[in-house]
């Protein structure tokens, strides 16, 4: 794997870091971590980032704590994506903390979720429990942009959503609410609490939430841009 030496510095362009991505595909999760030199947790329980961070690494992405693009030059965002063996998604994808205060006149076009779903880099993984984290292999990219239609449906779910936030409901926001766009707690545990908004307008003490997209969306897009009817057979070859 001489070649990954050569994928670890910053990609000059998207077309340079697809094609490392297509590169990547086929390779086993343990595989490319020996080469990259990170040690490969036990499980991914409390590791869940570990493998996304991986692929950072290998593909050239430049380590930063600021609320950012993966790949800010290019304003590409990256996502792994945990398939079993038919390319379902196993579960919801996280994108972005949500803000729980400040939103009053903040739209769409000038949201953060929506920058960062603006152009992302999709890279499934295999993730089944019964395949053991070093052998799960890495599936073929896809670069996406949001069409019109998906674009219209993550913009509905994010204004009801806001909208919740908004007028101090947060605590009565659930997964029954939001189509494709998915908004619930995100924190190391439960003593973990941000700044809110409560019902009367008052400000509260509550867990941080982050957003994801459900397993239906990102389902539809593997299904729409790979035609899977088999994704073990089409995607992780």
């Amino acid at each position: 794997m001489a070649f990954l030496s050569q994928l670890l510095h910053p990609p000059k362009n998207e077309q340079q870091l697809f094609d490392r991505a297509k590169i990547l595909a086929g390779f086993r999760v343990g595989e490319l971590a020996k080469k990259a030199e990170m040690p490969i947790p036990r499980d991914l329980k409390h590791n869940k980032g570990w493998v996304g961070i991986l692929l950072e690494r290998c593909l050239g992405a430049m380590a930063s704590n600021k609320p950012e693009q993966d790949f800010p030059a290019l304003g590409i965002e990256l996502k792994t994506i945990p398939i079993n063996a038919y390319g379902k998604p196993l579960e919801n994808t996280f994108v972005c903390m949500a803000s729980l205060t400040g939103n009053i006149g903040i739209t769409w076009d000038r949201s953060y979720i929506r920058h960062k779903l603006s152009r992302v880099l999709w890279i499934p993984v295999e993730g089944e429990r019964t395949i053991p984290l070093i052998y799960r292999r890495i599936g073929f990219p896809l670069l996406w942009s949001p069409n019109t239609t998906e674009e219209d449906m993550l913009r509905r779910d994010w204004e009801e959503l806001v909208e919740l936030i908004v007028f101090g409901y947060v605590k009565h926001i659930t997964a029954s609410h939001g189509t494709v766009l998915q908004l619930r707690p995100k924190a190391s545990n439960s003593k973990v609490l941000t700044e809110g908004i409560g019902e009367e307008g008052e400000p509260i003490l509550t867990l941080p939430r982050g957003f994801y997209l459900k397993k239906n969306f990102t389902a539809l897009l593997l299904e729409r841009y790979f035609l899977i009817s088999n994704f073990s057979n089409k995607a992780c070859v």
